[in-house]
Parts: C-alpha cells; sequence; structure tokens
C-alpha cells in the first residue's frame, strides 16, 4: 500500500488566496453602509471564496491509499475505486498562462456513481497517474485525445509490444 496526500506547501497558495477574497469582502459587508446591490454583489464574492476555501480545507484534509485492488481516499471526503471496476479515467491540463507554460494537471477517475479528482500537486502524482493509466489500458477503456495526449507529456506509454531495434531502417 502506498500513500498520498497534498503537502501543505502545495495547498498554501489556496489557503491565501481565500482568505486574500473573503477577509476583505466580508469585512466590507461588516464595516461599511452598503446599498442592496452592493451588498448583494459583495456577498456573491464572499460566498465564492468561502466554498473556495472549504474545498481547499476539504482537498488537503483527504489522504488517498492506494493498492493492487483499489485507490481509496479518506478524510471528510471518502470514496473508493476499485481498480478492476474502473469505468473512466480523464487527464485534463489546465493553463495559467497563454503559452501553456505553466499550469496544472487534473486526474479524474471514476467507477460506476464514485468518483476521484486529484490534481498535479499531490505528492506522488505521476506514479498515481501511470497506474491509473495502465488500469485504463487492461480494462479496455478508451482513452480520449486530450487525456492520451497528457500521458504523452508525462512520459506514459500505453503499447506494450515488444520494441523491435532498428538499425538502418532494418530489423536487428
Amino acid at each position: 500500500m502506498t500513500r498520498y496526500a497534498y503537502p501543505t506547501s502545495a495547498m498554501y497558495g489556496d489557503y491565501l488566496r481565500a482568505a486574500a477574497g473573503f477577509v476583505p469582502t466580508a469585512a466590507i459587508l461588516v464595516i461599511m453602509p452598503i446599498g442592496v446591490v452592493a451588498a448583494t454583489v459583495l456577498s456573491g464574492f464572499a460566498a465564492l471564496f468561502a466554498v473556495f476555501g472549504v474545498r481547499t480545507i476539504l482537498r488537503h484534509g483527504t489522504r488517498f491509499e492506494m493498492t493492487k485492488s483499489a485507490l481509496r481516499a479518506s478524510g471528510l471526503r471518502r470514496a473508493s475505486i476499485t481498480w478492476g471496476k474502473l469505468d473512466r479515467m480523464t487527464l485534463a491540463y489546465y493553463s495559467t498562462r497563454r503559452d501553456r507554460r505553466d499550469g496544472w494537471m487534473q486526474l479524474e477517475l471514476r467507477s460506476g456513481r464514485t468518483k476521484v479528482k486529484l490534481d498535479s500537486r499531490i505528492e506522488g502524482f505521476a506514479e498515481l497517474v501511470d497506474k491509473s493509466a495502465r488500469t485504463a489500458h487492461s480494462c479496455g477503456l478508451t482513452l480520449n485525445a486530450t487525456t492520451l495526449a497528457n500521458l504523452a507529456a508525462l512520459g506514459v506509454s500505453l503499447h506494450t509490444e515488444p520494441r523491435i531495434p532498428h538499425v538502418g531502417g532494418h530489423p536487428v
């Protein structure tokens, strides 16, 4: 069994963004007299940042255990994906820049109604992706083009045929 978790250093930025949005917005609502329209807009922003903060807490508190038979999430959000029952896998890349140099990946696994999402900030992400991709391949799942391209970008190859070395265009 291998265990995975999001390190605090990886979550620090999300905590900071949630607080940077929620605290000033809530302070304005509490301290300043404002009209109904402004209060409604600011309340919406405060709620949005609060939800983001709660989701960050939930993600940070979730621990994952990978065994030969399953991937289990424990914490406030519990889930279990049995590898033999995996029926969907997607690997998406979300860019934070136009040139696509910075960003993160998100792995989504499904088995029936159970869904597990992990992003690339988790320790051991590449290992989780590799196991998931090999399992999806052995289960005969069809992966979309985006997932295949992202797997290739991570260096995960699903081709299992033996490679025949070639010299000068002829098999050796």
